[in-house]
């Protein structure tokens, strides 16, 4: 049975840092490309970040550049979402997500296979 288990979530304010991490089971992790998608209050889920099977490839939406870094441990099963200069529009249900296209970069949501069951981020100002 596949699961996917998110922790690091909490209540920061703006401008603060946050890691998130996502660890995997019941799945070969180093095969799937992994995404985080948070779903903020009365939104829809909106992809954020994905990363192919060995890392070699990040992709990032444009608002969260510069800010947000995914990365992963194929030895640790585990991906992480490191979240800087938090502002209040971050805040959040993060989830992520493991896509079976390991080689491939997947931003959206039918694209994936396996979902965790989310981490709150919640950003004062």
């Amino acid at each position: 049975q596949v699961q996917l288990g998110e922790s690091g979530g909490g209540l920061v304010q703006a401008g603060d840092s946050l890691r998130l991490s996502c660890a995997a089971s019941g799945l070969i992790f180093r095969t799937y490309t992994m995404g985080w998608f948070p779903q903020a209050p009365g939104k829809e889920r909106e992809f954020v970040a994905s990363i192919t099977w060995n890392g070699g490839r990040t992709y990032y939406l444009d608002s969260v550049k510069g800010r947000f870094t995914i990365s992963r441990d194929n030895a640790k099963n585990t991906v992480y979402l490191q979240m800087n200069s938090l502002k209040p529009e971050d805040t959040a249900v993060y989830y992520c997500a493991a896509g079976r296209r390991g080689a491939f970069i997947l931003s959206k949501e039918y694209e994936y296979d396996y979902w965790g069951q989310g981490t709150q981020v919640t950003v004062s100002s």
